[in-house]
């Protein structure tokens, strides 16, 4: 679930406005209810165009696609659980329209090293899905990637805002195609626990810590962290970081122009140890949240009953996959809101997944054109857990209202927001675990006292990947 921009103009997008914001907050409204949803986007016939179902009719195809019989490839990505099974039935229907057979192939974090240890044995995957953007200059650099070709290309550029063909951008020529994109400004909260504490849904950083210390008179501990993963930490500092240091600050931090021993560094690490420090306010304290994974944090948030581990856990719009693994029902029993402002705008922060072609053939491009296709991504959307930034997506395809706000809220946004900041590293420090960027946060949320300490090793290491 990281995402990144290209590490070759390492840009972040357009300028995140008052705007953008209010667009993410309005559409995260308290009340949000969920509403039944088609669960697959199947169907079509092979062929140049076919057409999907949606609820037993088929609508016409928008993309067309060449004939592949007996052509085989490989798709990489990181991708587990439903996460997987729902993008294979998306490879399933270019399948039933090519007639090419495709096969998921299962990669590990990170998928550079993965993917490098696949091409010197001599079988790379003709597409991997990159979740970097970082990663994607990597693969160029390597002389792995090669570029989209021309029905690719179109594809993407009728379906895609300027910000979102950009950041799949190395040297000027086309590379990723961003199938996936995260909302990664949101909070989502048990909702029984919040009533029977009597909490509101915070707009600002401190009624966010008002709301904590009601859940915790409660009998409840507040936050539930998924320390484990590195990348979980990296996104809460980013978003306290944009809303508090700002936009301005926020690109320089992302290109090392600034060093991470700046002043608004500190002021950063020092607002998320209000929250990371704060005895008792995260699930199993510092030790447990380091053990805990992402998946974990979010299924112990949601059972449990009336008691369950923790009220809130911050991540993405993604966060409903691992919900959907509980009993609670997304809009009544897990709500949303938006990431508090903690300076003076609310902070709109996200992601994506690029797909990326290695293996240069007609069947690879094809498969590219279709990963830019609305048709794609309205399968996967059906199946929920997934946001697309393809506009031409119908927000009707989304299976509640909860998604169907967060996607119309991305889409009306166009490219003011920033892209995860961790993203936009240098792999060695923004995207490895146990190393850089994620370590240091997690070394800092054992110890959130040591905000210098914890400067001056994010530095050394940024220092070191970025050659500077």
């Amino acid at each position: 679930m990281r995402t990144s921009r290209t590490m070759g103009t390492r840009r972040t997008l357009g300028r995140t406005s008052r705007i953008a914001a209010t667009l993410a907050a309005g559409a995260l409204a308290l009340s949000l209810t969920a509403c039944g949803g088609d669960d697959d986007g199947g169907g079509g016939g092979g062929g140049d165009k076919g057409g999907q179902q949606d609820g037993g009719k088929d609508t016409a195809a928008s993309v067309t696609l060449p004939k592949l019989d007996g052509e085989s490839l490989e798709v990489a990505a990181v991708w587990t659980g439903a996460e997987q099974e729902n993008f294979k039935k998306v490879l399933a229907e270019f399948e039933k329209r090519t007639g090419a057979k495709v096969t998921f192939v299962p990669a590990q974090d990170p998928i550079i090293n993965f993917l490098g240890s696949k091409i010197a044995g001599g079988a790379p995957p003709d597409v991997a899905m990159l979740p970097q953007p970082g990663a994607i200059k990597q693969a160029v650099d390597k002389g792995w990637a090669k570029p989209l070709g021309a029905e690719a290309t179109k594809e993407l550029g009728e379906n895609y805002s300027p910000g979102w063909q950009e950041i799949g951008k190395v040297g000027g020529k086309q590379y990723g195609v961003y199938y996936k994109a995260a909302n990664k400004s949101l909070i989502w909260y048990n909702a029984q626990v919040f009533e029977n504490a009597g909490a509101a849904e915070p707009k600002t950083w401190d009624e966010l810590l008002t709301a904590a210390q009601t859940i915790y008179d409660s009998g409840v501990t507040p936050f539930s962290v998924g320390g484990a993963d590195g990348w979980t930490l990296t996104d809460w500092f980013e978003n306290v970081y944009l809303s508090q240091a700002g936009p301005e600050k926020y690109d320089q931090l992302a290109k090392h122009e600034i060093k991470w021993t700046d002043p608004s560094v500190k002021e950063a690490l020092t607002t998320l140890a209000e929250i990371w420090g704060k005895k008792d306010y995260v699930a199993g304290g510092a030790s447990g949240a380091l053990q805990t994974e992402f998946p974990a944090s979010v299924t112990q948030t949601f059972t449990g009953g009336d008691q369950p581990k923790a009220g809130m856990v911050y991540e993405g719009d993604f966060v409903q996959v691992n919900i959907g693994e509980t009993d609670a029902e997304i809009g009544t029993d897990a709500k949303v809101f938006p990431f508090p402002s903690v300076g003076d705008t609310a902070p709109v922060v996200s992601g994506g997944d690029a797909a990326v072609v290695l293996e240069d053939s007609k069947a690879a491009q094809a498969l590219a054109t279709w990963l830019a296709s609305p048709d794609a991504a309205t399968i996967q959307a059906k199946l929920g857990g997934y946001l697309s930034p393809n506009k031409n997506v119908d927000v009707s395809a989304y299976p509640n209202d909860v998604q169907k706000k967060i996607a119309e809220a991305l889409v009306a946004a166009g490219d003011d927001f920033r892209f995860d900041m961790s993203d936009q590293a240098p792999q060695a420090f923004g995207g490895t675990p146990g190393k850089g960027e994620w370590k240091a946060l997690q070394d800092f949320l054992k110890n959130p006292k040591d905000v210098a300490g914890a400067q001056a090793k994010l530095e050394a290491d940024a220092a070191a990947a970025y050659g500077s």
